[in-house]
């Protein structure tokens, strides 16, 4: 089963490596991080950086897609190049996924119309630019589709994944590995949570921006 991880310029890295830390260790996964050219690719932060095995080009028919968000996605929106490979990539997919706004790229690819799709609570109102329904649900299933809130909520997508892909028992075991037992210090986890005088100092300053 070959997993495919979207890489571009500006994506968030538990995006990425949160799901990667649970699909790869499911029995048979090949996991592949593509983007448009092999080589490193910076994260939001610009301190970090992840390598790109194979261009788009090279990776043609996978099973799993998953697409990372981050202040990265509104350029990648612009891409025709990304956005046409998601499509013909979605056409043999068994499972096409997405971590925070990473959904809005499946949308922008017209992947999400008239489906139901979960985002970072910051991008969730663009979704329906696209077609999409927004939903505050932390995890999303609609069809093959499989969309996630917020960064951290891409751990949670993955161990569904699992448990659908491989049983729940071999994702109670991944799960116990990886010792995944969340005890958040602050009930503010979730826009549905956090203080309305918190959420607007996020969005009036910059630091939303790395989300």
């Amino acid at each position: 089963m070959q997993i495919a991880v979207l890489l571009y310029e500006g994506f968030t890295a538990l995006d990425t490596v949160g799901p990667y830390e649970i699909l790869s260790r499911i029995p048979g996964a090949e996991v592949v991080f593509t983007a448009a050219e092999a080589g490193p690719v910076r994260t939001d932060m610009g301190s970090l950086a992840l390598t790109a095995d194979l261009p788009l080009a090279e990776v043609t028919a996978p099973d799993l897609l998953v697409v990372p968000g981050g202040p990265g996605t509104e350029q990648a929106l612009g891409d025709t190049a990304v956005l046409d490979w998601l499509r013909a990539a979605d056409a043999t997919t068994t499972w096409t996924t997405s971590v925070c706004s990473g959904s809005l790229l499946l949308a922008g690819a017209g992947l999400l119309r008239g489906r139901r799709a979960a985002s970072h609570w910051i991008t969730l109102e663009h979704l329906p630019l696209f077609g999409a329904e927004p939903s505050t649900d932390r995890v999303v299933f609609d069809g093959k589709y499989a969309t996630s809130a917020g960064v951290s909520a891409g751990i949670d997508l993955a161990l569904q994944l699992a448990g659908r892909l491989a049983g729940d028992a071999v994702a109670e075991a991944i799960q116990l590995v990886v010792e995944y037992a969340p005890d958040p210090p602050y009930a503010c986890g979730s826009a549905l949570t956090a203080p309305p005088t918190l959420l607007a100092s996020l969005r009036a300053s910059n630091l939303v921006v790395h989300a």
